[in-house]
């Protein structure tokens, strides 16, 4: 374990460099983070009403005062990042018009951070000229949602959103590190994109020490998080020129995660389990800037009134995994001597094909039994509502990324929606494998 530990320190450093301090002490130095920008900055807090953050709070504020940087503290976001909370930071950051944007807290916290950044950056009539808005929705989030939307029109104002430096509490979506900025429309129950390398943190901060305050819950959502983050870019890799470098990447996050989540679990306070599971999560940050997630993260965006993210994520990949069989018999390979290492499958080794899927999807969902996560929709409560839901997001022109990072991409247009997605979730939905079809390359 100290070996797989030590890869993935050696791989973050190896990424990010100077630009992300993490592991124990790192909270001393996001003073020297936001100096870096100027002498005031607006701190983002999730948890201001829990005695938790308190620490983390004090520690951030003291390094500021020794780095001769001002501050004023706002609350940060509800649970998914709703549209409302986007809003209310984006007022704020203009008022206070900082240097710097400190967002304390989790992914949902980091991501309304990052898109009220953004809208805080550009004017109206900006809006409505370089992204060619609908006039009703230029004071929105909207004109932003998809990929790369940002930087087009940061390249035509020469104006780019105020720096960011992401202190994460949780392990988890690695918002810290990513180019994704989830926005939730409450009234829809659904889940949108901002992807976009405008809105990368330049700097980062994560003391994996701190996530002992995480309840179990959380813990589990998280963990669960990152190994489909590491899992669904994984899948999406073959034949493309990255694989190796995704391989060391997911191998190494999914070891750490599936040894340590249970530890992490039974001893909260297991400051070497914890650190393994922060590194595993933030592996899976570092897969999804290389490749993308696909189908488990696109239809969760559709179960939001349901399922925390992870647990959704967690349930409905096993699913995939059998639907992709075939394209990604490399990556199974690699799955099963992990689930398999860990004790969730036997041998898979003299398996193969829609077997060897199979029999992978079947060690994941006994991991998921294993820490209380439900193996199927139906378990999570979830109808042919939530299935007719998933289909309909599956055919938005915003998600379209989702369907090419799939290991054989799908196209609505040609029909692959029916065909091969409505099948894999309502097996998803009653739990029977032999219902899915296998996509072939």
């Amino acid at each position: 374990m100290a070996s797989s530990t030590e890869h993935a320190k050696q791989l973050m450093i190896d990424w990010k460099g100077e630009n992300f301090a993490f592991g124990a002490g790192s909270l001393k130095k996001t003073g020297a983070f936001a100096r870096e920008y100027g002498t005031e900055t607006l701190i983002v807090s999730s948890g201001l009403e829990r005695g938790w953050i308190n620490d983390m709070l004090s520690e951030i504020c003291e390094s500021l005062d020794g780095n001769g940087v001002f501050y004023t503290v706002i609350p940060g976001s509800k649970p998914n990042s709703p549209r409302e909370d986007v809003y209310r930071i984006a007022i704020e950051i203009a008022k206070v018009m900082p240097d710097s944007i400190i967002a304390l807290g989790g992914g949902s916290t980091i991501d309304a951070v990052k898109a009220s950044a953004v809208l805080a950056a550009y004017s109206t009539e900006q809006v409505e000229q370089f992204l060619d808005a609908d006039i009703s929705k230029l004071s929105t989030v909207e004109p932003f949602l998809g990929m790369g939307l940002v930087t087009k029109i940061a390249e035509a104002t020469a104006v780019s959103p105020l720096p960011i430096i992401a202190v994460e509490t949780v392990s988890s979506s690695a918002a810290h590190l990513t180019k994704y900025s989830n926005i939730t429309d409450p009234l829809e129950g659904q889940k949108k994109l901002i992807i976009d390398m405008a809105i990368v943190p330049p700097k980062a901060v994560f003391d994996y020490d701190v996530t002992v305050s995480s309840s179990k819950a959380l813990t589990l959502d998280g963990g669960l998080d990152g190994i489909s983050h590491m899992w669904e870019v994984f899948m999406g890799a073959s034949g493309r020129d990255f694989f190796d470098q995704v391989a060391d990447i997911c191998a190494t996050g999914m070891e750490l995660i599936v040894n340590n989540l249970p530890k992490a679990v039974e001893n909260p306070d297991d400051l070497e389990a914890r650190t393994a599971l922060g590194l595993g999560t933030d592996l899976g940050g570092y897969a999804i800037m290389v490749g993308g997630t696909n189908g488990g993260h696109l239809g969760s965006f559709s179960l939001v009134d349901l399922l925390a993210h992870g647990r959704a994520c967690a349930v409905l990949n096993p699913y995939y995994t059998v639907l992709f069989s075939s394209a990604i018999q490399k990556q199974l390979a690699v799955a099963g001597r992990i689930f398999h290492g860990a004790g969730y499958m036997d041998d898979p080794s003299a398996l193969s094909g829609r077997e060897l899927g199979e029999a992978v999807a079947n060690g994941m969902l006994a991991f998921s039994k294993s820490i209380e996560f439900p193996a199927t929709l139906s378990e999570a409560g979830a109808t042919q509502d939530h299935i007719e839901r998933m289909l309909s997001a599956a055919k938005n022109p915003q998600l379209a990324s989702k369907l090419m990072n799939m290991p054989v991409p799908m196209d609505s247009a040609r029909g692959d929606i029916d065909t091969y997605m409505r099948p894999t979730l309502e097996a998803a939905l009653s739990g029977d494998f032999s219902s899915i079809p296998v996509m072939e390359a």
